[in-house]
């Protein structure tokens, strides 16, 4: 944050999170709030290792140490925490959620959590940590806050960067509430982004239409409008890279949003390195002649380069999950299916109850298995539980065995072995209780992804659009899938069609469209959708070169026999197993040739940002000749959990290089069908 006003001794502070700290009550209002910089752990962090602490983990220390009142927390410390409350707005809780648990709230001594809008209580002994974006509503209901004196003091953290016309709307109700010694710290968080896995984050949540595929692309946007959903993304990918502690290299293609998006972050980012003092990146900036060649790459794309890969139906656990189920922000929402058929003969039928599970890190078997096909998790989840069963017998065993009677030697000297074996069984309880909730978890939500795999077809879906994708002969026709009514819904048959029309070099004849369409009508399907899809093929340089999806992608191996055991859990009659075989996605392809440096037409005017060099220079020649070791994919318009596991998949073949994957939204096909409905509509 750049300083208000000049300095008072002794607050020249170097580190990457922007403070505004209040000096004494007697402050005329207009210079109560001075900026300064706080010392972060981050700061002294080289830019070599940027990538290499997850940014999963780089947000987690910074919300922690954000919890301890802006001082970095300390793992293992005996004195019991500080109790305070926590306030945060729908942002702030989208952040936080995926992040820290309830428990782990409460071992940084949050006692309560509530929204910033919610009726709360004053509590006037305790401490409030705030979490929230710098808008005018949260603005309001802070100072609303500090008048009501509901708090013993306040920490003020925003999300982002707060102007300083906000900072003085909050000076001056503090002068007038008497509460400018109890506003303790305000802070600039730069935490604008929610991070889902180790190497995945996306922008937003909440208001996510603002940036959505169908606000870019809207033929009725105006520039102002288009300038407004562009700053939004900036805002958030310059939050990404003060968190991650590094300024990347840019590059982007030309001509679409993700251009737009690159010049303004390049510009965003020069700015803050210009001014020295108050740069975010200086930790950054300190290693940066070390080890200039070990800054990360980022590589911006478009949607439009790719739109078959989000209708396309999945094999993969975690992409399945997210098309077929609830799943958001690491938390999948199960309908149980309630017990009608046991209620009595007109009776209501109950209703169904709600699960929610979290699939986390913590969750080994998930970590193990959300890359996996989906058979392959099938057999893995009956496996688990055999091997469970067969541990909790063997404890059922030990337990009779002690319990003998009778003072015969053999018994005793058994008793001596098994005592050491039931203590081991007994301290290895909690272990295998905590084993028997994951497997009960990955049971219930592996048997919901199977009943809409069958009921669905979704198999015959998955091979058959592979089989469009990668111009392999079709062993049927496709009007035969759209005609079938128990092959899918009429979403399933849409998505086909559109991956079809969308993949093929020759579109289909009027004659032959006019054919499909009566046939997609009839299976009950909308046809906005393709309306639009017709559209963007007119516009887009892509219809004379469609994206290319590679080569054949699945070997039927015959149906499932391994897992067909009578003792089963799943019962995959009549499912495929087919196994994937690594083809790289257009977005992945790209990533390729931009990060190992290859020479390819796709990418070869790919325009080259480095926000460190003095003059910026509009070229496509890379100064870099090196290949990079670090590289963030970010798709404005939005992405999918496909396309991240094709990048992970490519990346575990390349040994000590690391992708992140992110994005302006998680949509599945669902929701992406809906937007370009929307866009179809006369």
């Amino acid at each position: 944050m750049h300083a208000l006003w000049p300095r008072p001794s002794g607050l020249c502070f170097r580190g990457d999170k922007g403070s505004h700290v209040i000096p004494s009550l007697s402050s005329p209002a207009g210079q109560w709030l001075v900026g300064a910089k706080m010392a972060s752990a981050a700061a002294a962090t080289a830019a070599a290792a940027a990538v290499a602490a997850s940014i999963r983990e780089r947000q987690t220390v910074a919300l922690k140490r954000m919890l301890n009142f802006n001082v970095p927390h300390i793992k293992n410390s005996t004195g019991e925490p500080v109790w305070k409350v926590l306030i945060y707005d729908r942002f702030g809780q989208d952040i936080i959620s995926p992040l820290l648990s309830v428990k782990e709230l409460r071992d940084m001594g949050i006692t309560l959590h509530l929204l910033l809008h919610s009726d709360r209580d004053p509590i006037p002994d305790v401490p409030a940590v705030y979490f929230v974006m710098p808008t005018e509503e949260n603005i309001d209901r802070m100072c609303q806050d500090l008048r009501n004196q509901l708090y013993e003091s306040y920490y003020l953290n925003f999300i982002s960067a707060i102007s300083r016309s906000k900072l003085e709307d909050i000076a001056n109700a503090a002068l007038a509430a008497s509460a400018v010694t109890q506003v303790a710290k305000v802070f600039d968080q730069y935490l604008n982004f929610i991070t889902l896995e180790d190497d995945m984050f996306v922008l937003c949540n909440q208001n996510k239409e603002l940036v959505s595929y169908r606000a870019i692309n809207r033929p009725d946007i105006t520039d102002t409008e288009m300038e407004t959903v562009m700053d939004t993304i900036v805002d958030s990918l310059f939050c990404f890279f003060v968190t991650l502690g590094a300024v990347p290299i840019i590059r982007c293609s030309r001509g679409t949003a993700a251009e737009m998006v690159a010049v303004k972050l390049d510009k965003k980012l020069r700015e803050n390195l210009r001014d020295a003092r108050n740069s975010l990146f200086t930790g950054d900036t300190l290693g940066a002649g070390q080890f200039s060649f070990q800054r990360p790459l980022l590589v911006l794309v478009d949607r439009n380069i790719d739109l078959a890969t989000p209708l396309h139906h999945t094999w993969t656990y975690q992409a399945l999950v997210h098309d077929v189920l609830d799943f958001h922000l690491n938390r999948v929402n199960l309908e149980e299916s309630s017990g009608v058929e046991n209620s009595p003969a007109g009776a209501r039928p109950k209703r169904k109850n709600k699960k929610s599970y979290d699939l986390t890190p913590v969750d080994k078997f998930w970590q193990k298995h959300k890359g996996s096909p989906f058979p392959e998790v099938a057999e893995s989840v009956q496996q688990e539980l055999e091997s469970y069963r067969a541990q909790e017998d063997e404890v059922k065993r030990l337990k009779s065995i002690m319990g003998l009677e009778g003072e015969d030697e053999g018994a005793i000297s058994m008793l001596s072995d098994n005592t050491a074996k039931l203590t081991s069984a007994v301290s290895s309880l909690p272990e295998l209780l905590e084993k028997k909730r994951l497997i009960d978890l990955h049971t219930n939500v592996a048997t919901a992804v199977l009943e809409h795999i069958k009921a669905r077809k979704l198999d015959v879906y998955f091979e058959y659009e592979e089989k469009i994708m990668s111009k392999t002969t079709l062993d049927k026709s496709l009007l035969d899938i759209i005609s079938d009514p128990d092959a899918g819904t009429p979403e399933d048959k849409m998505r086909l069609f559109l991956i079809y029309y969308i993949s093929t070099q020759q579109a289909p004849s009027e004659a032959d469209l006019e054919q499909y369409k009566k046939a997609l009508t009839d299976a009950g399907c909308n046809l906005n959708p393709l309306q639009y899809i017709k559209q963007w093929k007119a516009f887009t340089k892509m219809a004379s070169a469609p994206a290319s999806y590679g080569s054949t992608t699945t070997k039927p191996m015959g149906l499932l026999s391994r897992v067909m055991n009578t003792g089963s859990q799943f019962v995959m009659e009549g499912v495929k197993n087919l196994v994937l075989k690594q083809q790289n996605l257009p977005v992945t392809r790209i990533l390729d040739n931009l990060m190992e440096m290859k020479s390819n037409p796709e990418t070869d005017d790919y325009r080259y940002f480095d926000p460190k060099m003095l003059r910026g220079n509009d070229s496509s020649v890379p100064r870099n000749k090196n290949p990079f070791q670090e590289a963030i994919v970010f798709v404005v318009g939005g992405g999918n959990y496909i396309e991240y596991q094709n990048l992970v998949d490519y990346i575990k073949g390349k040994q000590g290089k690391h992708i992140l994957y992110g994005c302006s939204e998680l949509f599945n096909a669902t929701q992406f069908i809906k937007q370009l409905s929307q866009l179809g509509q006369k």
